[in-house]
């Protein structure tokens, strides 16, 4: 029974990583779970300079999931590779590094000084929509998706994996973008924007620096995560793509992989069991063996339409 999946270059044992912010930069979930399981790991966001992160309240739980505006709250660039990357080097599992700025000079000169380090690859996060001018000014229009992508890439032969936000209007535009200045795969989703109201003392449950908006996850945000994972592998662009969104079990993980998906991230999961991906793992493992399935790969792309 084979796991193993090829995501851009970046070989991996089974299709399972960590969605990042989800389990710290290694050593908080380190406690909890092997990370040498893991088909990949990606720790925190960094950002080039430290950030204090947002204002409380940052977090808050909806019906089906939660909201957060923590703000890549981090110690920066620096401290990361001099205190943080260190404990990973240990494992053999991928490390995939994911950054953030909120200008193309800054991406640029953070991958400059990480891409020598050993690590396998770049997620690049153009879509969180936490930080006021980061981020999201880039995820959400073609051109400036096109031109950060660019210009990344041209100082780094490291896979690059462009992260999109659903908070656009078409998604397999912005993918197409990413895949031109020469994207090596996608993950999708990040958080969905949203709001929620405390009715007893009519305040924002999110302060979110001021504009009372988070990015909601969890299992409400799955049927949105499918649709974005199956519109842009449908759209033909040949990228492999990284589904994220309420992933919690096999199932959820395999109907990501029939949408489309080379491999998935785990996320909000991990705060309510640090073992999330490990269950993961095993899930996708009884799946293939009740069902028969001798490479995980054959499921990718395969769903029965009508």
């Amino acid at each position: 029974m084979k796991t193993q999946v090829n995501l851009a270059g970046i070989i991996m044992k089974n299709p399972v990583m960590t969605a990042s912010g989800t389990a710290g930069f290694g050593k908080e979930i380190s406690d909890f779970i092997n990370i040498n399981d893991l088909g990949a790991f990606i720790p925190k966001t960094v950002t080039l300079k430290p950030r204090e992160g947002n204002p409380p309240h940052r977090i808050c739980e909806t019906d089906a999931g939660m909201i957060n505006s923590i703000g890549l709250q981090n110690k920066g660039l620096d401290y990361f590779i001099d205190e943080e990357l260190p404990f990973l080097y240990q494992f053999e599992t991928p490390i995939i590094v994911n950054i953030s700025a909120n200008s193309i000079s800054d991406f640029v000169e953070i991958t400059e000084k990480v891409s020598n380090k050993k690590i396998r690859g770049f997620e690049i996060n153009v879509s969180c929509p936490n930080v006021e001018g980061e981020g999201m000014a880039f995820g959400t229009d073609e051109k400036a998706t096109y031109d950060v992508v660019k210009a990344i890439k041209s100082v780094t032969e490291k896979p690059l994996i462009v992260k999109l936000t659903p908070n656009v209007t078409d998604i397999v535009k912005i993918a197409k973008s990413a895949y031109e200045a020469g994207a090596n795969a996608l993950s999708m989703i990040n958080t969905v924007l949203g709001m929620a109201i405390d009715v007893k003392t009519r305040e924002p449950k999110i302060h979110g620096a001021g504009k009372y908006i988070g990015g909601l996850s969890g299992p409400c945000i799955k049927p949105i995560g499918i649709r974005c994972v199956y519109q842009v592998y449908k759209s033909e662009i040949p990228l492999p793509i990284v589904g994220i969104g309420r992933i919690t079990n096999g199932e959820d993980a395999i109907e990501y992989i029939l949408a489309g998906a080379t491999a998935v991230g785990v996320g909000t999961a991990n705060f309510k069991n640090p073992d999330a991906t490990i269950r993961v793992i095993k899930g996708i493992e009884k799946y293939m063996e009740k069902n028969k399935i001798e490479d995980i790969n054959e499921l990718r792309g395969r769903i029965r339409t009508i």
